[in-house]
């Protein structure tokens, strides 16, 4: 297997590159029901890869999407900066430990940077070592917790 791959962040054109990243979202976190191949229409798609202040980067070799991160910019509003936010990061699991993973939060350290944010930050689950392994490696670590809230409709 060759070790080649290029990164490029995804434009309003790259629909069908969208799906894929989302089908190997599902398939590396096992969790086909929020990354339905079906959903969000291809608008949406393309109303959301346009902007400007959300992230999608992919990783492919020869043509196939073989790892991926979607990230957004949260402005601030305590200072005049911004904040990234890497929510998403998955490599396929053929073609890991070959610096794919590395090499996407790279290319979004280069963006945060081009676009005058203050940071990027990841949360990873408790377990997931090889997550908190690469994470520790390029960056500070803080302990945090984190709660889901759901939205409430008012009385």
């Amino acid at each position: 297997m060759t070790s080649e791959f290029a990164i490029r962040r995804l434009t309003a054109a790259d629909v069908d590159t969208m799906r894929a990243l989302n089908a190997l979202y599902a398939a590396v976190f096992e969790d086909p029901a929020s990354y339905p191949a079906d959903a969000p229409d291809d608008d949406w798609l393309r109303r959301q890869l346009g902007r400007d202040t959300l992230f999608a980067l992919v990783a492919e070799s020869a043509g196939t999407v073989i790892g991926g991160l979607t990230a957004y910019e949260l402005p601030k509003l305590e200072q005049a900066r911004s904040e990234i936010y890497l929510y998403d990061l998955a490599v396929d699991a053929a073609h890991r430990r070959r610096g794919i993973a590395t090499a996407l939060i790279a290319e979004l350290q280069h963006i945060a940077a081009e676009t005058g944010a203050w940071a990027v930050f990841v949360q990873a689950d408790h377990g997931d070592d090889p997550a908190v392994a690469l994470y520790t490696k390029l960056g500070a670590r803080e302990d945090v917790m984190h709660f889901d809230l759901p939205p409430r409709l008012r009385p």
